[in-house]
């Protein structure tokens, strides 16, 4: 008896919309955010644009609002390596047994990170990478002996990194954290430079000379009042997110790196966001040469396309460890490992860290033209990655209010372009692959919303 096809009808955009908001909780939004339409629903993309459910096309420039979208839409060469991996072998276990590929994008990685980082543990995201990195940081001080008792963690003001157990008790950006208090226990933090609103009131070049420093300071500080026995590790983004693209001071991770020497802390770098060419450099930390132990990844590994992360330690720690007592199931997916592969590939093949930096270069000089209205207090960013920091009052750096921002997001993409607003900030973070029409075009007609609304 054979059995009668029948045709699925596609459901309208009015009716994925509907269904989101009876079956879908959307992260980050309030209600009255969703019921305003400030939700899109994404379709389909191709190169540097994307198209809604409703027909709408935009220009891209936030990679889709998390970064993660380096390599734009619809690249053909990393969903053809996934294919051909799942058509291979599309599992590859967890404790007794593991994928070629997935070993294999261990040792590419570690060609491509900074002096002795060397051996990889694969999760799924840059939440659980940075959980992987604070296991891996307790394990190795256990395992030496020297500090058998050290579980406490430093984090900084501001910084976010993720949304799970030990990572969100770091976190202090976007809301997380509180909402879940009393969390993971031994979680601290300290001031990190912010540069347009120094936390010390230093102002802008305070933050980059003597207040910068002493936010490093802070560190040792916050070390000794922890208990240095007990301190396991540091973790920072080194260009943080809060309020967009901090920037930090010259001299200031030279100076952290050296304290956590000095007391046997860990030093882990968070590069979800900034990993794999970003800032015009493989690994931001690159751009300072500074030489983490942990540096955690994410986002950009697979250019969005799979879920994956991954946390690279020194030789040290990989040396002092007898067994690393955690596991994922999915921990270095085959089919991810091929889509980070093909997309480093790519990054390679056509020198995106190196045009990051001069596309970069070309974007920042572009919107640094905003900088003379009253409203823009700084224009600052590193490879394709900028933000436009605004203010009510100059004097002051009192912040914009929240609605003219959203309202220059939203006249952006009235305009057909995509940017996104970050605290005082709106950012500015297109795919690697964009060309120089595109982000002019894309550059224009933001700059064209902002004097609308504030000019």
């Amino acid at each position: 008896m054979g059995i009668d096809h029948v045709e699925q009808r596609s459901p309208t955009a009015s009716e994925l919309y509907s269904s989101a908001t009876d079956h879908y909780i959307w992260p980050q939004l309030s209600r009255q955010e969703v019921a305003g339409g400030v939700p899109q629903l994404l379709h389909d993309g191709d190169g540097v644009r994307v198209r809604t459910v409703d027909g709408d096309e935009y220009l891209d420039l936030m990679s889709t609002v998390s970064r993660a979208s380096a390599l734009g839409y619809g690249e053909e060469r990393i969903a053809r390596a996934v294919y051909d991996q799942l058509r291979r072998l599309h599992y590859g276990g967890t404790a007794h047994s593991q994928a070629d590929v997935t070993i294999e994008l261990a040792e590419r990685i570690a060609g491509l990170a900074p002096g002795d980082l060397t051996a990889c543990v694969f999760v799924g995201s840059g939440s659980e990478a940075n959980e992987a990195a604070f296991k891996l940081a307790r394990f190795y001080h256990h395992a030496r002996g020297a500090k058998p008792r050290a579980y406490k963690v430093i984090a900084r003001w501001n910084d976010y990194h993720g949304a799970a157990g030990g990572a969100t008790a770091a976190s202090d950006w976007l809301g997380v954290r509180r909402p879940m208090e009393p969390g993971v226990p031994g979680f601290s933090r300290i001031p990190s430079p912010i540069s347009y609103r120094c936390p010390f009131g230093f102002g802008h070049q305070g933050c980059a000379g003597e207040c910068g420093l002493r936010c490093a300071d802070y560190l040792e500080q916050q070390i000794l009042h922890e208990g240095p026995e007990l301190v396991s590790a540091f973790i920072l983004e080194p260009i943080a997110q809060a309020d967009g693209v901090q920037i930090p001071p010259p001299g200031y991770l030279q100076r952290v790196k050296e304290i956590c020497k000095r007391y046997d802390v860990v030093f882990i770098a968070d590069e979800v966001i900034t990993g794999f060419g970003r800032t015009g450099e493989w690994f931001s930390v690159d751009h300072w040469g500074v030489e983490p132990d942990i540096m955690t990844m994410a986002k950009a590994l697979t250019a969005g396309y799979i879920p994956l992360g991954a946390a690279i330690a020194g030789r040290e720690i990989r040396d002092a460890l007898d067994g690393y007592h955690d596991i994922h199931t999915y921990g270095g997916h085959p089919a991810a490992a091929a889509a980070a592969l093909a997309a480093i590939d790519i990054y390679e093949g056509e020198g995106l860290p190196a045009r990051a930096a001069e596309e970069g270069a070309h974007a920042l000089g572009t919107l640094r033209q905003l900088e003379d209205l009253d409203a823009v207090g700084e224009v600052r960013g590193l490879g394709l990655w900028a933000a436009v920091d605004f203010t009510a009052d100059p004097a002051t750096r009192e912040p914009l209010p929240a609605e003219t921002l959203e309202a220059i997001v939203s006249r952006t993409r009235e305009l057909g372009v995509l940017v996104s607003n970050n605290g005082a900030a709106i950012e500015v973070a297109p795919p690697l692959i964009i060309g120089r029409e595109d982000l002019d075009e894309g550059l224009g007609r933001f700059s064209q919303a902002v004097r609308e609304i504030v000019g």
